[in-house]
């Protein structure tokens, strides 16, 4: 029986301000497989009606020894027809930033794909991935849910629901590749689909983007404080250069137009919390507070 206090670990968090800059996890390499059916609690190891767990154990072991995220994708809305096996690789090193696509028409053959994504199309059409997965977050099912259905509305061809992307608390969250830019609540935007309008100009939301999931988190918060002094949302108008660390503080040097921006930050632990919908015990989570801002000459 529900707690009838019980709130979403999204509304707990909203209530809280929970500062989303510096949260995004790592990521540089990426495979997208299609698993159009419901999902378990692993979306690859729990939904034996829509992959055989035995399959996605060895295509999620395979796939995470390159030193890849995995995720789960399908369509938003309701899905019929058979299953279809459509993946892609997605790049997200600065500068080398590139997206793979392909289909095979038997789910074992994943098991034998280049995961260079050599045996795929190169595609200029990005991936607009929207966390739906409610088996393991309820906030993603509820939030992410709207989210998606409501960029797809706009952009259909480029938009997926996912599978657990993290940041459960910063639902609806978002990943938009190959730049691997996280974004979080996402359903309290006026218009969600203007974040991927601002993507395709090569622009950025900062009030709703977590980080880039190439850089580290302090560059991230870094960055979140960059562009709100400067004014800039260039996806890439702040370049970092430098990052050094004492202790728990941080001095990341982004170059920008010519000068340098220095950003001084201090990493500190939060209050207890509860991050997820399923936490039992409250944790403390990092978070990035900023000390400093300024232009340098170059």
């Amino acid at each position: 029986m529900t707690d009838p206090l019980w709130r979403p670990c999204s509304d707990h968090a909203r209530s809280r301000d929970d500062p989303l800059a510096g949260t995004g996890s790592r990521g540089l390499h990426w495979l997208l497989v299609e698993l159009s059916g419901p999902w378990g609690f692993s979306a690859f190891l729990d939904s034996p009606g829509t992959i055989d767990p035995q399959l996605g154990r060895a295509l999620v072991r395979r796939a995470e020894s390159a030193g890849m995220r995995v995720v789960a994708i399908r369509k938003p809305g309701r899905r019929q027809g058979a299953q279809r096996w459509r993946w892609a690789i997605a790049d997200s090193r600065p500068g080398h930033e590139s997206l793979m696509r392909g289909e095979v028409t038997n789910p074992q053959e994943l098991l034998e794909l280049p995961l260079d994504g050599s045996t795929g199309m190169p595609s200029m059409e990005p991936i607009v991935a929207v966390c739906t997965h409610g088996k393991h977050d309820r906030c993603c099912a509820v939030r992410g849910r709207y989210a998606a259905a409501a960029i797809a509305a706009h952009y259909p061809e480029l938009t997926w629901e996912c599978s657990h992307l993290g940041g459960d608390r910063f639902a609806a969250t978002m990943i938009l590749l190959p730049h691997g830019l996280y974004y979080g609540r996402v359903d309290s935007a006026v218009n969600p689909a203007d974040l991927v309008a601002l993507y395709l100009q090569g622009r950025v939301d900062d009030r709703f983007l977590r980080g880039r999931s190439s850089l580290p988190e302090a560059v991230q918060a870094a960055q979140h404080h960059a562009r709100v002094h400067t004014g800039d949302d260039r996806l890439d108008g702040l370049v970092p250069l430098t990052v050094s660390a004492n202790a728990d503080e941080y001095v990341v040097v982004l170059g920008h137009e010519g000068h340098r921006v220095v950003v001084r930050l201090v990493e500190a632990l939060s209050e207890p919390i509860l991050s997820t919908c399923a936490a039992r015990q409250p944790g403390r989570v990092r978070q990035f507070r900023l000390l400093d801002v300024h232009i340098e000459p170059a």
